[in-house]
């Protein structure tokens, strides 16, 4: 079962629709949820947007602020297994607030809103307006079955 290159790994995590983003409390237990996404280079951009949400102190807000090192996972399953893949980004996050200055390296917060609005056709017509958080990937990782071009 081959592992994948770097690029690869990129190029298939960024058109995947969705990923999980895992956390770390201060307490050491993980918090994994799902979430929308964009790439641009070596960074991942996810923004807390208008869906219901159980509070708007999100854990892994909280969590990013006190332990920055996170994990994104994108798969694909497929009952044919000479579909499946999946890669990993790890990396560290920041949380930009809609009023972050932009800065012209990497992305901002406008930036990333557009890239998002990009990518989701839902968030052209309601474009979230709560934090982004900007993982830099540090290390690419994947796997697909052998012979796959799922």
């Amino acid at each position: 079962m081959p592992d994948m290159e770097q690029d690869e790994a990129r190029t298939r995590f960024a058109a995947a629709p969705v990923a999980r983003l895992a956390t770390v409390d201060p307490e050491g237990r993980p918090h994994l949820v799902p979430v929308v996404f964009a790439v641009r280079g070596d960074e991942i951009v996810t923004a807390v947007d208008a869906k219901p949400k159980r509070s708007p102190r999100l854990r892994r807000l909280r969590n990013i602020a006190v332990r920055p090192a996170v994990c994104l996972l994108a798969d694909a399953y497929d009952d044919d297994w000479d579909r499946l893949w999946w890669v990993r980004a790890d990396g560290g996050a920041r949380i930009l607030p809609p009023d972050a200055p932009e800065d012209g390296d990497a992305a901002g917060y406008a930036d990333a809103v557009g890239l998002l609005r990009a990518k989701y056709r839902r968030y052209r017509t309601e474009p979230p307006h709560g934090p982004v958080i900007v993982t830099t990937v540090l290390r690419w990782t994947g796997w697909r079955a052998a012979g796959g071009t799922g």
